[in-house]
């Protein structure tokens, strides 16, 4: 009876103590979505100045309240407002101007002002302002009702070029003079702007290029006219309006392209010779440093095959510099920079398996390759010709890490310059001697810190540390490598639940994106929503299944013609692990995705019904043929050609077979991933007498935001995995 009392007692100290101490606050939806503390601070809108030794960014100016420019100088670290928005009035008694984007004009006697236009990146829009620095005089540059683009300087920072209703106009800053270039732009007619296609699947969005010389000015034309049309509803009025657009999904024709170059003092326009193909993509043109002379690449329609074109400016006429071939798909980038010698530029290449930086001459002759081994080279920073190194980022370190490195284009020695293991987003100044350095790993949140490129730190920039998150008990990401059943090792990583246990046996949430070239394991730092999950008891997985990217080309291009395939044969093996894992519940591991994600969820869930339980598919494509040309023809070839793969890649040819629970989401006016996707899927289903959950978010783009909308679409897939996993 003593003893009966005593453990009585003890245990009532005990769960006292315990409920005394401080306990962890739980994350829930709305927080995640509404502290601003957890965003962190950012050092935005930053541009360097010509001289390298000082840079521009964004900041409140506490006492107008309003977005000021300021200036910080990288020898002494002092910062002053540059600009305020006071500074910026067309009249007396205007309110400050609202800043959403600046440019320094090149000679750094004006900034341009102007306003966005949604697009994959940044994309110039609206009227354009200029400020003079010298004179402190704000004035409008050039304005009309009819949509404005593209803004563009001349080099010698004395003329912009523009789009204005899809025609190429020059202006100069100083008498305002407007100079028309085209006149024969129309809806489907583009001149100087791109198709919605180019903007997505090339990630160019400015279509106008300047000679060094800032005499000519070279520009796409994409004639759209043959481009079927689709119509999205907008679910806005009693009879419904429509979004139209011009989309070619796969198989169907694309806009056709000329490359034409201008002479603004004429203006005479000269057309590039692209040759007697037709059906071709242009997705990058640049002058060289000689500005005669116009670079040009060339893509084949089924994008194996990239001619690099030099173009004379003055008649048009093109000669073939060198031509890459592939037997699946060649990938388009920025990596191409002319040194001033007039005589050689830097490209990279994924010719020997994995992408890498080469030098050329002129005439198309390798001069070396500048890197060499198993990793991939991702962006070409900078050239500093004075000391012949080239900056870049690159995976050398890991494939789950991104660095800066050097390389010296004369003795070919590489140097690593940033330190820590994470995610470096590098900003290089435009001298080549210093970097602002946007760091973070998987359980950092990030901050930009200032550096030389001999890779000493001057000074930190922006510091966020994790004291907002201290109360919340969050789980650390682990990164690894697991070895499937025919031997290849895949990246993975695993966020364990909170206290967690390994005598329990826990529910997994599998996080994917799977597609070509993509990577989901990075050590950077992540979603908040995983934490939340976590807290809540479940364990958070990620793998990079084969056809992602950053292992070499061998890795990533198995998956051509057939995509589908290697995803869901991936993340059956990721769930064989997991099940060998004696913490995990193999009856209860889910899957979600978003986009290509979203595709490979469904497609899984499908395809492997005696691995995963549940899936959450948001805006997913469901059938490859509903898709646009250039991203699937790229990865899977045409309908026509390839019809076997794209009815095995087909996620309605497997809906016979599902059997665990799927919720299906998507954004009505998806202009990217048509909400046909979503509703050709659940027609299948319901022939099929399958149930499933669905969710549609009226009037919603790809990226399902706006208002409460992120807080609603998070709450509803946190309950489904809640009530179904």
């Amino acid at each position: 009876m003593i003893k009966s009392s005593v453990k009585f007692l003890l245990y009532f100290v005990l769960l006292f103590s315990y409920e005394l101490l401080p306990q962890p606050k739980e994350l829930t939806v709305e927080l995640i979505q509404t502290n601003k503390d957890f965003f962190g601070k950012n050092l935005s809108g930053v541009q360097w100045f010509s001289g390298g030794e000082k840079f521009s960014f964004l900041k409140r100016d506490s006492e107008t309240k309003a977005t000021a420019i300021y200036e910080h100088d990288v020898k002494t670290g002092d910062e002053k407002i540059l600009v305020s928005g006071n500074d910026l009035k067309l009249k007396p008694g205007d309110k400050p101007f609202g800043i959403q984007n600046y440019e320094w004009l090149p000679n750094e006697k004006y900034i341009l002002f102007t306003g966005t236009l949604p697009a994959r990146s940044l994309k110039t829009g609206g009227a354009f302002y200029i400020y003079e620095i010298a004179k402190k005089k704000f004035f409008e540059l050039a304005s009309s009702e009819k949509t404005q683009q593209n803004a563009s300087f001349s080099p010698d920072g004395e003329k912009l070029a523009f789009v204005r209703d899809n025609n190429v106009f020059v202006v100069d800053i100083q008498s305002k003079k407007e100079t028309q270039i085209t006149f024969d732009g129309s809806e489907t007619l583009l001149n100087g702007n791109f198709d919605w296609v180019y903007e997505e699947e090339f990630s160019i969005i400015n279509g106008i290029e300047w000679s060094p010389d800032s005499k000519r000015i070279a520009f796409w034309q994409l004639d759209q006219s043959q481009v079927p049309e689709i119509h999205i509803a907008k679910w806005d009025s009693l009879y419904l309006n429509f979004l139209d657009m011009r989309y070619p999904k796969a198989g169907t024709r694309g806009s056709s392209v000329k490359i034409g170059i201008a002479e603004i003092a004429s203006p005479k326009i000269t057309w590039v010779d692209l040759g007697k193909e037709s059906d071709i993509y242009i997705p990058r043109i640049k002058f060289t440093a000689d500005a005669n002379l116009l670079a040009v690449q060339r893509l084949n329609r089924l994008q194996n095959k990239l001619d690099l074109l030099f173009a004379d400016a003055a008649t048009g006429k093109t000669k073939t510099v060198f031509t890459e071939n592939d037997s699946c798909w060649i990938d388009i980038n920025d990596n191409l920079n002319f040194l001033k010698d007039k005589k050689h530029f830097v490209w990279t290449s994924a010719k020997d398996g994995f992408e890498h930086i080469y030098l050329f001459d002129y005439n198309g002759k390798q001069i070396k390759q500048l890197t060499k081994g198993n990793f991939e080279v991702d962006k070409i920073l900078g050239v500093d010709e004075t000391n012949k190194e080239i900056y870049f980022t690159s995976n050398e370190r890991s494939t789950v890490n991104s660095d800066l490195y050097s390389v010296n284009y004369e003795s070919s020695k590489r140097n690593r310059i940033t330190e820590t293991k994470g995610s470096h987003k590098i900003d290089l100044s435009s001298n080549q001697k210093y970097f602002i350095d946007r760091y973070s790993n998987a359980n950092l949140i990030a901050s930009s810190y200032l550096y030389n490129t001999s890779g000493d730190k001057i000074r930190d920039l922006v510091v966020n540390d994790m004291a907002a998150f201290k109360d919340y008990n969050l789980s650390p990401v682990e990164f690894f490598r697991f070895k499937t059943t025919d031997g290849v090792e895949l990246d993975a990583s695993i966020i364990k639940p909170a206290n967690f246990d390994p005598s329990k046996k826990y529910p997994v949430l599998v996080n994917n994106y799977s597609g070509p070239g993509s990577k989901t394991v990075t050590d950077a730092w992540g979603s908040l929503w995983f934490q939340m999950l976590a807290q809540k008891g479940y364990i958070i997985f990620a793998l990079d299944n084969r056809g992602t990217g950053g292992r070499g080309e061998a890795f990533e291009k198995m998956v051509y013609k057939n995509l589908g395939y290697w995803e869901v044969n991936d993340q059956i093996e990721g769930a064989k692990y997991l099940a060998s894992l004696p913490y995990v519940d193999a009856n209860r591991i889910g899957i979600w995705g978003w986009s290509y994600g979203g595709y490979a969820s469904a497609l899984t869930l499908a395809k492997a019904p005696d691995y995963f339980k549940a899936a959450i598919a948001v805006a997913p494509v469901t059938d490859w043929r509903y898709y646009d040309n250039i991203y699937t023809e790229r990865y899977m070839s045409t309908p026509q050609l390839n019809p076997k793969g794209y009815e095995t890649s087909s996620v309605m040819t497997y809906a016979d077979q599902l059997r665990g629970k799927l919720l299906l989401i998507h954004g009505t006016a998806d202009d990217n991933v048509h909400f046909e996707n979503s509703v050709a899927l659940a027609a299948k289903l319901v022939a099929e007498n399958k149930p499933f959950q669905s969710m549609f978010y009226p009037e919603k783009n790809h990226g399902i935001f706006g208002g409460k909308t992120r807080l609603h679409l998070y709450q509803l897939m946190t309950e489904f995995i809640l009530n179904n996993l």
